[in-house]
């Protein structure tokens, strides 16, 4: 992980209950956190980077108020669901009133990290407007999913996470469709770039975002231009890819299936079988023994 929050907080009157639960995509980190207030609750808080904050329970009667220091607005979270940003620098405080118990899900991210994922997409200006005290009832399902996904003790693919968190930022910052970068390509030179890339690491996950930083776009131009270069998706056209790699070394080795799937970065020998078979047509088993006969 690269990014890290930096959060700077002065808290008093918060005793965290159980241990921090928090995971990472790429450059956004997301924690769930779980207290008991004392009376006299209070936090002062600064960041470096954008923070959405967004209330998961809390005792009934509580309110949590978060606002801008020095600036008079203020954000009364009293249920759960209500959630504020909070624009990178930008300092605020927060105190409870008959709070006994909150939990939170606090998502970090660098403003660098929404221009890669939408590049010319992104409205600058809405990343340095904060936000307290709103409701959306698309972004809470959002962060409540993110929020499981931080407590579960086995974590899901890495792009199920990515995915929750895409979605999420663009309907936070109201990100739209832009046609004109959906019939882009990439110039021989990118094409090239990106598939020399993934033909030499096909036997492990590639996050877009590496792909993205090898030609200096953003995710989803990058994506689409891809398809429109090959016809594929960088996913598809990376497994296409390692599956003509394992083709080989089912040609050439003695390894057993099972070391071809360990090798080749499946999860198992079955999960190898599912996609060699919906690539190539037959089974590994059955293709060896054809390539062996000829």
């Amino acid at each position: 992980m690269n990014f890290r929050p930096k959060m700077h907080a002065m808290v008093h009157g918060f005793a965290v209950v159980d241990n921090l639960k928090w995971r990472a995509w790429d450059d956004v980190v997301a924690d769930v956190w779980r207290a008991q207030c004392a009376q006299d609750a209070q936090g002062d808080y600064v960041s470096p980077d954008p923070r959405l904050f967004v209330m998961l329970d809390l005792n009934p009667g509580g309110v949590f108020v978060l606002d801008q220091k020095g600036a008079g607005t203020a954000g009364r979270h009293d249920a759960a669901e209500t959630m504020s940003y909070v624009p990178a620098g930008m300092p605020v405080s927060g105190h409870g009133e008959r709070l006994k118990r909150i939990q939170h899900l606090d998502l970090h991210f660098s403003e660098a990290a929404v221009t890669r994922r939408f590049g010319r997409t992104v409205d600058q200006a809405r990343l340095s407007v904060p936000r307290f005290q709103f409701r959306d009832a698309k972004i809470a399902m959002l962060a409540r999913a993110i929020a499981d996904e931080c407590t579960n003790p086995v974590a899901m693919h890495g792009l199920y996470g990515s995915g929750l968190v895409n979605a999420l930022l663009a309907l936070l910052f109201d990100i739209r469709h832009e046609q004109r970068q959906r019939k882009s390509r990439l110039s021989r030179g990118q094409l090239r770039l990106v598939t020399e890339f993934m033909e030499a690491n096909c036997f492990r996950p590639i996050r877009l975002g590496e792909l993205a930083e090898l030609v200096d776009l953003s995710e989803t131009h990058l994506s689409h231009a891809f398809k429109a270069s090959t016809g594929l998706p960088p996913h598809r056209w990376q497994m296409r890819a390692r599956i003509r790699k394992v083709q080989e070394k089912l040609r050439r080795e003695t390894l057993t299936l099972s070391e071809v799937a360990l090798a080749a970065g499946f999860s198992d020998q079955a999960h190898f079988t599912r996609v060699f078979k919906a690539v190539v047509g037959l089974t590994p088993a059955e293709w060896r023994r054809n390539a062996v006969d000829r």
